[in-house]
């Protein structure tokens, strides 16, 4: 099976892929930390969808679309408008830039492909996002953390957790400010943008596993 995993630098889905045989390659501008540069393609992962894929599994930047940067899209000040009353300023900038974001996610939705998913958190109302196929948790897979994540599919069938955890703990504060730093840091790559949005290495084994017995049988 030939499989893409969109926008992964830290080759957490496309190694699970591979370890069960399949012919997986992540993409990104990024080069890659996995180890395995040589299933890694460099560049715009929107180049690639109208390639011959079985799979693709797409993890699109959240930075401005993410209901956790909401705070960040308003502005404190309040400004009238006679008559309408009072409205809150939205910061201008990141608007644009979700905007861009949402294009790029929205391609990745009408790939070319018969199996899609895409990873992201939860998305901010304000963008109007097409609804998630499922929200699934990190201690659904074994992995001892809460970090809400939502899956959009075409083709494929929603995830089944595998190793349900009774105990568990905040990945990341989600902005605010009610977590202490040694409640929600639950591990060391919880500090950066970068390091967090790796993928669960629970959630892609069970992508790797569910996803290629799903399609080896159509």
């Amino acid at each position: 099976m030939k499989v893409l995993i969109a926008c992964e630098e830290s080759q957490t889905v496309c190694k699970a892929f591979r370890e069960l045989g399949h012919e997986a390659y992540s993409c990104d501008l990024q080069k890659c930390s996995g180890g395995h540069p040589e299933w890694h393609i460099r560049g715009d992962a929107r180049q690639l969808l109208g390639d011959d894929w079985d799979l693709i599994i797409a993890h699109p930047p959240c930075t401005y679309l993410t209901a956790a940067g909401a705070a960040r899209m308003f502005r404190d000040v309040k400004q009238e408008f006679p008559p309408y009353g009072e409205f809150q300023m939205v910061n201008v900038s990141r608007m644009l830039k979700g905007m861009e974001a949402k294009d790029f996610f929205m391609e990745f939705i009408h790939a070319p492909c018969k199996h899609v998913a895409i990873e992201n958190p939860v998305p901010m109302k304000l963008f109007n996002l097409p609804p998630p196929t499922q929200m699934i948790q990190p201690h659904y897979f074994g992995d001892p953390y809460s970090k809400k994540t939502c899956l959009w599919l075409k083709g494929l069938p929603p995830l089944m957790p595998t190793e349900l955890l009774e105990e568990y703990h905040p990945l990341i504060n989600g902005g605010g400010g009610r977590l202490s730093r040694e409640t929600y840091e639950g591990r060391r790559f919880a500090s950066g943008s970068k390091a967090r949005s790796k993928t669960f290495p629970g959630i892609a084994k069970a992508m790797a596993e569910q996803w290629s017995r799903f399609l080896e049988t159509r």
